[in-house]
Parts: structure tokens; C-alpha cells; sequence
């Protein structure tokens, strides 16, 4: 049985401007110990489909359909007691900025002590401590630095701290919103590398959300790929490297720099993402593809499954192909 089951998922904002769908129809499932990548640019819904998986929607995001299983569990139908016992021991979530995700006015040891005694309320604070800084020496940190306040860190090191927050109660599934984002590439390397570290140790499954593709592709078992609030394509990183199919797809892969090629000419798609107050008729890229045709632009297309646990929402998949949807 999956560690993870998401199924044909679909989340709603109700604004004052009209209702925008977020994620729409997203189905994919995760084993333990594997790593899956959520790719996309800001809006096409990835950090929103992660926030839904442990129910952290803000206001006014509503969960309007589908199922999600956590070891075989509907957390949708859930009560918000049982979902807090699941926040944090069985599934742990690490936020875009650590900086406005850590309480300036709390020391990083209170962080971690009012992790330990909510799940565990007969931990004693001195317990808390040690389990503290043990894990901040996991992650390079030195231990009498939990008496210091966020402000004190650098960006780096608020982000191992983040990290650290999230495999204190070794949960069985880490999602990581952006984990590098604003951080220069050598710090970037190194928090990717002590997140796989972390992951072989605790034997942990791993979501990676990113907007950079290059980094869900040499980090990732396996890829989603969102535009729009949909899964356009949805396959093992070495298919989709090898065998991209949809162009929004092979428009973020030509937009990745490869230093073993001398004459490589970088290509930007073309055009804006998609108003979500009013999405575009049809295939949501249809606007911005240069391969769009007539139908794209009146009909949806489905789901399909082209051989070897590859999906792709477009018509230029293999017409014979399986429709999942």
C-alpha cells in the first residue's frame, strides 16, 4: 500500500472576483522512501496541492473534492483533533520562508521544545533540549546556538532549522515548499544534500516543490509537473528528462542551462500563466503553444497514459493511448 494516495484532488478559492480552482482533478500516489517532485511556475498550484495534503489551506481554500490517504487513511474526512496528531509525527511540512515561518521573539530551542511537548506532552523540557541538540548537530549547527533567536542565523542555517522541525518526530513524509529559494547555489546544493541525507537516515518519503526544474529532475524519483491548477504530465524523472511530451514541459527543460553544451541557446515560453478568475477555454497552454491547433482551444483535454508510468494531458499524446480520466 502507497505511503500516499491523492485522488482526483480539487481545491477552490472563493474570492470576491469569483471562484478560482486552484488544483483541478490531481491524482499521483508516493511509496516510503521516495521522492516526488511538484514543478511549476508561481500560480500553477503546487504549493497550494502541497498545503492540501496536510489540510493547511488558508482561508478561503476549501478542499471540494477528491480523497487523500495517508497510510490508507482519508485525511479529507478527518476531524481537525485527529488532523493535528498527523501534522508534525506523521507528516511534516517545511514553508517557503523560514524567516516569517519561525516567531521572531522565540529562542530556536522553544521552537523545538513546543514541537516535542505538543505531540508528546509527558516529555519533560530537559528531555526536549537534548533531542534538540542532537538534531541540531545533524545539521551542522552547534547545540548552544538553540539559545539564539532567528534574526541571529543566516538564511541558510533558518532553513536547516526549518528542516530540522520537520524530522524531529521522524515523520514518515517531509514536504519541502521551496527549500531553496533566495539562497545562493552553493548553499542551495548543500540543503539538497542534507535533505537526501536526512531522507536515507530516517528513511523518509520526500515532496520537493520547486519552480526550477533542473533541481526536481537530479533530486527526484519521480515528477509532477502543474500549469494552471492541472497536472500536465506526470512521469519518472529519467522518462520525462528523456521523453518530455508536453510543451509546457519541454519549454521549462529548453529554459534550463547545461554546461556541457557549448552552443545551447536558453528559450523562454512565451506569454503569461493563466488568469485563474477566468482560465482560458480548452487546454489552459493552448494560448501560449506554438503547437496549439483548433480543439485546443474548445476542448479540455484528457488525461493519458503513454506507457510507461507516463501520463500527459494533451493532444499531442499517443492518440491509441489510454485515457485515464
Amino acid at each position: 500500500m502507497p505511503l500516499l494516495e491523492v485522488d482526483s484532488l480539487t481545491v477552490d478559492y472563493r474570492t470576491r472576483g469569483g471562484t478560482i480552482r486552484a488544483v483541478e482533478n490531481v491524482s499521483f500516489s508516493l511509496e516510503k522512501g521516495e521522492t516526488l517532485g511538484l514543478a511549476g511556475e508561481s500560480g500553477s498550484g503546487k504549493s497550494t496541492l502541497g498545503l492540501s495534503l496536510i489540510r493547511l489551506i488558508p482561508p478561503p481554500g476549501k478542499i471540494v473534492k477528491g480523497d487523500i490517504r495517508i497510510d490508507g487513511v482519508n485525511v479529507v474526512k478527518l476531524p481537525e483533533s485527529k488532523m493535528r496528531i498527523i501534522r508534525g509525527r506523521k507528516v511534516a511540512y517545511i514553508f517557503q520562508d523560514p524567516m516569517t515561518s519561525l516567531n521572531p521573539i522565540k529562542k530556536i530551542g522553544a521552537h523545538f521544545v513546543e514541537l516535542i511537548q505538543t505531540h508528546e506532552p509527558s516529555t519533560k523540557k530537559e528531555d526536549a533540549l537534548e533531542r534538540t541538540k542532537k538534531v541540531l548537530g545533524l545539521l551542522g549547527i552547534l547545540p548552544e546556538r538553540m539559545n539564539d533567536f532567528p534574526h541571529q542565523f543566516s538564511g541558510g542555517m533558518r532553513q536547516r532549522i526549518m528542516i530540522g522541525l520537520g524530522i524531529t518526530l521522524n515523520p514518515d513524509l517531509v514536504i519541502a515548499d521551496e527549500p531553496t529559494t533566495a539562497l545562493d547555489v552553493i548553499v542551495q546544493a548543500k540543503i539538497l544534500d542534507l535533505l537526501e541525507n536526512l531522507r536515507r537516515v530516517y528513511g523518509m518519503a520526500l515532496i520537493l516543490i520547486s519552480h526550477d526544474l533542473s533541481i526536481i529532475l537530479e533530486r527526484c524519483d519521480r515528477i509532477v509537473v502543474m500549469y494552471g491548477g492541472n497536472m500536465v504530465e506526470y512521469a519518472s524523472s529519467t522518462e520525462l528528462h528523456k521523453n518530455p511530451i508536453h510543451p509546457y514541459t519541454q519549454g521549462l527543460l529548453r529554459s534550463v542551462p547545461n554546461i556541457e553544451l557549448s552552443d545551447q541557446r536558453l528559450s523562454a515560453i512565451p506569454g503569461s500563466p493563466p488568469n485563474m478568475l477566468n482560465p482560458p477555454k480548452g487546454c489552459r497552454f493552448s494560448p501560449r503553444c506554438k503547437h496549439a491547433e483548433k480543439k485546443c482551444s474548445l476542448k479540455e483535454p484528457s488525461l493519458i497514459d503513454v506507457g510507461n508510468n507516463h501520463f500527459v494531458r494533451c493532444f499531442a499524446a499517443d492518440k491509441e493511448s489510454a485515457v485515464v480520466e
